[in-house]
């Protein structure tokens, strides 16, 4: 089987738009996650193949567990020689997710290994004050 790059023609721009993520719904497996609940916290696993420790950012920002990764295109290639396909997602993306106002970024503990982030984050009780009762004072 040879690979052969397809023959260029004035509907490729248009084909290669809407092969973007956006069109294809391919856009669900860049930074694929599980979600595990346990007693007290929760385990989020997200898959970052190819991207370095150095890319990843991880905020809490209004309640929302923010977690953006970049990786660069413009890495130098030491082969010579052209891609005939290339398939890796190459840019940024990011995911957020609700945690809730009472969780801190100090509670939350973050470890990256083999292309997989892992988040821990407390499980914390919402505590809601009940309000204090008043009365209705009585004239004499």
């Amino acid at each position: 089987m040879m690979l052969i790059p397809k023959r260029k023609n004035e509907f490729d721009l248009l084909d290669e738009m809407f092969r973007d993520p956006f069109f294809t719904g391919e856009e669900s497996r860049i930074m694929r996650t599980d979600i595990k609940e346990k007693n007290d916290k929760y385990l989020i696993d997200i898959d970052l193949p190819g991207y370095q420790k150095e890319d990843i950012k991880i905020e809490i920002e209004d309640g929302y567990l923010n977690i953006h990764a970049t990786t660069n295109s413009n890495k130098e290639e030491k082969e010579d020689g052209r891609f005939v396909r290339k398939e890796r997602y190459v840019g940024e993306c990011s995911r957020s997710f609700y945690v809730g106002e009472d969780i801190k970024q100090e509670d939350v503990k973050a470890s990256f290994r083999n292309g997989t982030l892992e988040l821990e984050i407390p499980k914390k009780e919402k505590q809601e004050k009940l309000p204090e009762k008043t009365y209705i004072p009585i004239d004499d």
